[in-house]
């Protein structure tokens, strides 16, 4: 779980996860996103990392945008676990 810079709750997705929110949900265009053209097809989760918004949105995130919290609100993670198992998202 990681927070943006301006306090959006999230969870890093894994590749093939990444893939399928790809095809499923649509894509958020947040502030701090990664938008360099041609990018994020494979994103290298150094500077490129794929999060899932508890909005129901995913985007590349700039790391360095991102603050890892462990110690996420509960009903926050729920509200992302739902949107997983609704969307089959799960690896």
């Amino acid at each position: 779980m990681v927070t943006t810079f301006n306090g959006q709750s999230a969870m890093v997705m894994g590749q093939a996860m990444y893939e399928s929110a790809r095809e499923v949900l649509r894509k958020g265009n947040k502030a701090g996103r990664y938008f360099a053209p041609g990018c994020c097809h494979h994103p290298d989760y150094i500077t490129q990392v794929p999060v899932l918004f508890e909005d129901g949105t995913w985007d590349v995130m700039r790391s360095m945008n991102l603050k890892k919290q462990p110690d996420i609100a509960e009903e926050k993670s729920k509200v992302i676990q739902k949107i997983i198992h609704e969307n089959n998202l799960a690896e």
